[in-house]
């Protein structure tokens, strides 16, 4: 699938589920660099600058998280996916938090920017940062970054003029209904791992916890519940493909 067009990307994403941003066939997962060079195989360059590929590849990047029809956010490994609306409540519910539990999860940081962001609803970084008091840019990095694993916070919008920056909000505001939805972390798994073999037609031993960091046998439960739901078939040890290719 090639794409060239936020359009494209929100039509890839809501077909598959899920994909990676700016990353290259090494990461084994679908991405927007993937799909605008139109090649499995595509690696990115170490000038990415001078790239048309990944530069484009930028570009629709940022004309996506403007656009807000699907969940952008870093969020597991330290890289960026971006999220089909019926795939936000299953990571969610793996890897989100709930405002109950926020005081016992979140670093002291967090709370603080989530504290602002509340109150603000959205702000530019630097305003972001001076209106919590960091005077470490670090301090505000490492929080937000943590409050997006959590799907508490994601970039809104990209701005380039004056000067380079995100504009940050709640996740909350942008897809209230999503995030307002309970699952199960079990069943959250099982159809995480559902979506995952569809999008892959085969999975080998240790891939999906390789992948999402599941405990083994959280991930041999649910490849197991596909082979008895009969979306699956179990080849040997660790290993899975779709029931309906032959």
């Amino acid at each position: 699938m090639k794409v060239d067009s936020a359009e494209d990307v929100e039509a890839m994403v809501d077909e598959i589920g899920f994909c990676l941003g700016l990353t290259d066939a090494r990461k084994g997962l679908p991405s927007v660099y993937i799909a605008v060079c139109g090649r499995r195989d595509a690696h990115l360059p170490r000038n990415v600058q001078k790239d048309y590929e990944a530069s484009r590849a930028w570009v629709i990047k940022d004309e996506v998280i403007a656009r807000g029809r699907l969940y952008y956010a870093k969020l597991l490994k330290g890289k960026s996916w971006f999220l089909a609306p019926r795939m936000i409540p299953i990571f969610n519910s793996i890897w989100g938090c709930s405002r109950k539990g926020e005081a016992g999860i979140l670093s002291k940081n967090a709370q603080i920017v989530l504290r602002v962001l509340r109150k603000e609803w959205e702000m530019a970084t630097a305003d972001l940062r001076s209106e919590c008091g960091f005077k470490d840019k670090k301090d505000l990095t490492n929080a937000l970054d943590e409050l997006q694993r959590r799907m508490k916070v994601v970039p809104q919008e990209v701005l380039y003029v004056p000067k380079f920056t995100y504009i940050w909000t709640l996740a909350e505001a942008r897809f209230p209904e999503e995030l307002a939805v309970k699952m199960p972390r079990d069943e959250a798994v099982h159809e995480l791992a559902k979506t995952y073999l569809e999008m892959c037609g085969m999975t080998l031993l240790g891939e999906l916890s390789g992948k999402f960091g599941f405990q083994r046998w959280e991930s041999g439960r649910a490849n197991h519940q596909l082979v008895n739901e009969g979306f699956a078939e179990r080849l040997t040890t660790g290993v899975y493909k779709l029931s309906s290719i032959f």
